[in-house]
């Protein structure tokens, strides 16, 4: 600290009208509407910012953090000027402004912050002309429950003026402590530029057996195993964690060099865009892959060979192979939680397991309730998140090291594991389509028309023949959740058919960027006979083309 006090200013502004947060206090755009448009990213900020009761606010602590992508270095300068400006007392920041957002969860739970801020747009590619985006953590840890978004979404429309501190500099690459002066603030402002793997490890080692992992990963029979960060966050994750701990060769990571546009690419593992992997692990050398997204929350499994391993599938083969964890051996399971439209394949191991399944609507701040109470030990959705109660977040990395801690002790593969799970449990064929870029009006429509045509009475009872299998319409609705902590209900979150077999068809509208629109078909079948378990996934869903 040194000079005169840094002045803090109070900016004349105007409200934008599409500030809504799409649920979990997110808001994602095209980069180019944060960087140019007058004041876009401002006003959003301090609308978050004023969502926190002022008492709650003046002197907290708060966590920020981005995946790295473009533009992410100019928007923490901004969000630390604001802070400053409007009485956060301390900001705990990730060097070069890099925090995955299971490390942001977990940071702002172990320090006992007021929330955090994360600079991310997820999945979605980066660049000047990719999508930026902000999301805002409350103090579980957790993505903001709709009574926060719908706060600050209110806040947003009427907006006139925020304050910033523009003098206020910080330099994100030193580690530590610096402090400044603000004018007519009775307390210096901190920053404290952290480690962005070391909390976040440390959590890691209370949960998991490194030593048996180690063992996999570095004996006489080591697993060789090849992980993709995609040029997102989780580079510094992979190498800090998966090498230098656990002591997998150096050159099983790739892609772990964080670029503010992923190396031109979507950072988001699954089988389309993650091809590198995929065909890494085609060539059999690799018993092991994964690939994680941009800020690190999503993951995706392969076996050798490229083996697949389906979101709904890694959730129920990690529910039935929790005991493989020191974590859940000491503290047990108490629940499960899935998203409405992923598989019913937790289900059955729930049963099995005699622990109840909360099934609730896409988002995970649905879930966190659910931990909050202590109904919820492990939860997922079919888009590539898992986590568990340790955070308020789906957690990527922890997903891959729960994998690896099932094949060290189950000694066997990937694909011998979930062939297992299916001999044991049955297979859930499971397919998801998306339908992208519509127009909201359109799919407000499309989705009026199919609700009034698949809740009519006369709909119950109708079969549907594909090839020789007979589909019987036995139970449609619209999704609604009462939840059962605090009975809050939101309604409209997807059109189910379910069929007398528990086959089901889920159509649900998605609308995470703002401006245009996704509906999504989910289909699901089961087969029980191992005889069956072979079809491609599209043709065991009772799907075809043409």
């Amino acid at each position: 600290m040194e000079g005169s006090p840094i002045p803090v200013l109070t900016v004349p502004t105007a409200p934008y009208e599409d500030q809504r947060p799409t649920g979990g206090g997110g808001l994602r755009r095209p980069t180019g509407l944060f960087e140019g448009q007058r004041n876009y990213l401002p006003n959003f900020i301090q609308s978050v910012l004023s969502s926190i009761d002022l008492r709650d606010r003046q002197g907290c602590t708060m966590v920020v953090g981005s995946d790295g992508r473009y533009f992410s270095r100019a928007a923490t300068e901004i969000v630390v000027q604001m802070a400053a400006a409007n009485g956060i007392g301390r900001l705990i920041i990730g060097q070069n402004g890099i925090l995955s957002t299971p490390a942001v969860s977990c940071i702002i739970r172990k320090i006992k912050a007021a929330g955090g801020i994360i600079l991310t747009a997820s999945h979605c590619p980066g660049g000047p002309g990719g999508e930026f985006g902000v999301k805002f953590n409350v103090a579980n840890g957790g993505p903001a429950p709709d009574v926060v978004s719908d706060k600050i979404y209110q806040i947003s429309k009427t907006i006139e003026e925020y304050a910033i501190c523009p003098d206020l500099r910080i330099d994100l690459s030193r580690l530590g402590r610096q402090e400044f002066d603000l004018e007519n603030k009775f307390k210096p402002f901190r920053v404290e530029i952290v480690d962005p793997v070391d909390i976040y490890l440390n959590l890691l080692r209370t949960i998991f057996d490194f030593n048996a992992i180690k063992s996999l990963l570095t004996g006489p029979s080591q697993l060789k195993i090849r992980v993709d960060a995609m040029h997102g966050v989780m580079g510094p994750y992979v190498r800090k964690v998966l090498c230098d701990e656990l002591g997998a060769p150096a050159n099983s990571a790739i892609n772990c060099v964080p670029l503010e546009d992923f190396g031109g690419q979507h950072p988001d593992p699954n089988l389309t865009y993650a091809t590198t992997l995929l065909e890494a692990m085609k060539g059999g050398e690799y018993g092991f892959g994964a690939a994680f997204d941009a800020d690190g929350d999503r993951y995706m499994i392969l076996g050798q060979n490229g083996f697949f391993v389906s979101p709904s599938d890694s959730l129920a083969v990690i529910a039935a192979n929790l005991s493989c964890i020191p974590y859940f051996r000491q503290i047990g399971v108490r629940g499960f939680g899935r998203s409405m439209p992923t598989s019913t394949a937790l289900d059955r191991v729930a049963k099995s397991m005699k622990v109840p399944v909360y099934e609730t609507p896409a988002g995970w701040r649905f879930f966190s309730n659910l931990m909050d109470s202590g109904r919820c030990s492990l939860c997922g959705e079919e888009s590539f998140g898992t986590g568990s109660d340790h955070l308020r977040e789906k957690d990527g990395l922890w997903a891959v090291l729960v994998w690896l801690s099932i094949i060290a002790a189950r000694k066997q593969g990937v694909e011998e594991i979930v062939r297992d799970h299916w001999a044991k449990y049955g297979r859930h064929y499971f397919c998801r389509f998306d339908y992208e870029g519509l127009e909201p009006k359109t799919t407000y429509y499309i989705m009026r028309d199919l609700e009034a045509l698949v809740t009519d009475k006369s709909f119950i009872g109708q079969q549907f023949a594909v090839g020789s299998q007979v589909y019987s319409v036995a139970k449609t609705d619209s999704f609604e959740y009462v939840d059962p902590v605090d009975g809050t209900v939101t309604k409209k979150q997807g059109l189910r058919i379910i069929f007398s077999d528990a086959s089901r068809l889920v159509f649900r509208l998605s609308s995470s960027s703002g401006v245009r629109a996704t509906i999504r078909l989910y289909a699901e079948s089961y087969e029980r006979d191992p005889s069956g378990h072979d079809q491609e996934p599209q043709a065991g869903a009772g799907l075809h083309e043409g």
